[in-house]
């Protein structure tokens, strides 16, 4: 490789080192191929240098943080009688690293704050 090493895509050490044909990473011992960096940076971050990844609804509009979104399925909510109906608006949502698909926090009109897919709202 030519140039300065990737850091550690396990612990973002930037102390990274050649060990033949692998990558070693002195702080958390991970190994990894050259080839696995790359590669998981095109998948993970398509339009690499923004930062962030991009959430799209459930028919392909990109979201963005204070979005207003409407449930276009109704869900059953955990520990509630009623579900969340087809057409609930919710204001002002968050995006986030969530707990596994579920990519927004954001507040539900009597139902409180939680979590939601993004392919179960779209913008409004």
């Amino acid at each position: 490789m030519s140039g300065e090493l990737p850091p550690c895509p396990e612990c973002a050490s930037v102390y990274t080192y050649e060990s033949g044909a692998l990558l070693v990473c002195p702080e958390c011992a991970h190994e990894w191929s050259p080839e696995e960096t790359t590669d998981a940076a095109n998948a993970a971050n398509p339009r690499a240098g923004e930062g962030e990844r991009e959430i799209r609804d459930a028919v392909g509009n990109v979201l963005h943080d204070g979005d207003t979104v409407t449930v276009v399925k109704d869900l059953k909510v955990k520990g509630s009688s009623t579900p969340i109906k087809v057409g609930t608006r919710v204001k002002n949502i968050r995006l986030v690293q969530g707990v596994g698909d579920h990519d927004i926090d954001c507040k539900v009109d009597g139902f409180g704050p939680m979590q939601l897919k993004s392919s179960v709202v779209k913008r409004s």
